[in-house]
């Protein structure tokens, strides 16, 4: 496998994907393989807002957030294999299968989050993801991205 080990770091994420604070969710890409795999990592500190009411005596990354942060890690997949996107041929998040979670996160975690394609057409990306805390699985999930054109 020829993996780039290209760090992106937070500026050069704004760059590439829309979301902002609160709802960014990725700090840092550490690998990534053109059409292949990425590998990005979230950081999870008590200081975000949504630890404050999930749950307020017992701070859990919201199982929610860990799909977005995969889905987000994919965004930047297809950006960086396929340069700088059109506008008007936008890939959107149209898909979950197959998710499964096995352990939560907590404050101070880091996360590591994997995406690899498993399946691509003109139309549709289709993404197996594994996010980890510590080396074990946090949660697994298949995700569908179509291109949709916009007019």
């Amino acid at each position: 496998m020829n993996i780039v080990n290209n760090t992106l770091n937070i500026k050069k994420i704004l760059k590439i994907l829309p979301h902002r604070y609160p709802f960014l969710l990725i700090d840092q890409v550490i690998k990534f393989e053109k059409f292949k795999y990425l590998q990005a990592i979230k950081n999870c500190t008590v200081n975000e807002p949504y630890f404050q009411g999930h749950f307020p005596n017992e701070p859990i990354f919201p199982g929610v957030l860990i799909v977005e942060a995969m889905a987000q890690a994919a965004g930047i997949l297809i950006h960086k294999s396929l340069g700088k996107l059109n506008i008007n041929k936008l890939y959107h998040f149209v898909g979950i299968d197959n998710t499964r979670f096995k352990k939560i996160v907590i404050p101070g975690d880091q996360m590591f989050i994997e995406v690899t394609i498993l399946k691509s057409n003109k139309n549709i990306l289709v993404f197996k993801n594994i996010a980890l805390v510590n080396n074990n699985i946090i949660c697994k999930s298949d995700i569908r991205f179509a291109k949709k054109y916009l007019f």
